[in-house]
This record gives structure tokens, sequence and C-alpha cells, in this order.
């Protein structure tokens, strides 16, 4: 899957997995992990999710990385305020209070970049990359975050076979092998939502387990 395939998906406006209103699973489990107020929360591949105000307005100072220019313009469109735009090396930074959007490469950002993030927030990054991405993603992410970091990861399980991803099965085997290595995982909520996804039960699908895990970087 190469970038063109998200430069072409956001400029024909093909954005089903944007949600339009703040996640739930966020809203419910965030503040038990007692994250310092103004600390750093890393979101990799954050498109223009509302996810990033709220997080703000809980009183972090958020990070977006995000390869799409169109999807960070429209974030900050959508919310009516006009950020200050620099180069930090491979990246245009976008920045509006205590949101700050890297444009560019995900896997060209470095420990020293995210030295001082205490969180990070996966709800549509590690499900949008294919299998050989998603072993990379979970490396880079490891490799980078500092030991301590705490977050929230969500992902969808159902069988592959069935339907195309993006967004793609990841499921708990897989989470486990990528990313117990580096980190403690443990599952607070797993609900199937199949009844809840007209796509899904559009394209076949006989389950969907949406699941979410919280996160702490061991190693």
């Amino acid at each position: 899957m190469q970038p063109e395939f998200w430069h072409d998906r956001w400029s024909r406006n093909q954005i089903g997995f944007h949600l339009e209103e703040v996640n739930p699973y966020l809203q419910r489990h965030w503040p038990a992990l007692d994250l310092a107020q103004g600390g750093r929360v890393l979101v990799p591949l954050c498109g223009k999710s509302l996810d990033l105000s709220w997080l703000a307005s809980t009183g972090y100072e958020v990070m977006g990385i995000e390869l799409s220019q169109t999807a960070v313009e429209c974030f900050f469109t959508e919310q009516q305020v006009t950020p200050q735009v620099r180069q930090q090396g491979a990246f245009t930074v976008y920045e509006a209070g205590p949101v700050t959007i890297w444009c560019g490469d995900f896997f060209a950002l470095g420990a020293a970049d995210v030295a001082d993030c205490v969180g990070i927030y996966d709800r549509a990054a590690i499900i949008a990359l294919p299998p050989e991405m998603r072993e990379a993603y979970a490396q880079h992410l490891s490799r980078i975050l500092p030991q301590g970091c705490k977050g929230l990861l969500i992902t969808l399980d159902y069988e592959q076979s069935e339907m195309k991803g993006p967004p793609f099965s990841v499921p708990d085997a897989e989470v486990q092998r990528l990313l117990g290595p580096a980190w403690a995982l443990a599952i607070i909520e797993q609900p199937d939502i199949l009844g809840q996804s007209w796509k899904f039960l559009k394209g076949g699908a006989t389950r969907l387990v949406e699941r979410v895990y919280r996160l702490q970087k061991t190693a």
C-alpha cells in the first residue's frame, strides 16, 4: 500500500474510516490512564479526527502524524483555527494551540521527535496497514517511543477472507506478537459490533469484534 492510495482516498473524500464524533472508547478509558496534565500525546495516522480536539480539551498537548496534507488542512479548517506552518526535517508542521499535526511519513519520525511523549492513542493506524506494514509500524513505534509511555489501542477482528481491508483485521494473537515484546497489554473491552456496521454486514462478514487495549511501554 503506497502513499498514493491514501492521497487518492482523501482527494476523492472516500474516508469512511473518519468518525463524525469523538470515539466513545477514548472518552471512557483515557482518564484511567492517569497521565500528567500537559503531557504530550502521539496520535499516528490521525486524519482529521475529532479525537485530537478532545484530547486537547482535556489538558494534553497533541502531536498528530498524518500523510495527507488534505486531511491536515481539513482538520484546522473544520476547527475554525488558522495554524502556524513550519518545516521540521521531512515534515510540514501545522500548529494551533495545543494541537500540532506533523504532515509526512510516520516512518520518518525519530526518537528525538517523540522523546517527550507520555501517551499514545491509536484508533485507526494499525488497522489501516496491510500485514508487512503493520510489522514495520509496530517495530518503529516500539523503537522511538520512550519507556513508560501509556495509551490506548483500538483494533478490529474479523475473518479477513470475508472482507477486503482497509480497515484490516488485526486479531489479538497478532497484537500480542507485534507489541508484546515491548509493551504491557491489557484488553479492556471487546464487543462484537457487527450489528452496528452496515458496511461489514453488506460485505458478508459473520463477526466484527472491536478490541480496546490499554498499553504501557516496558522496554
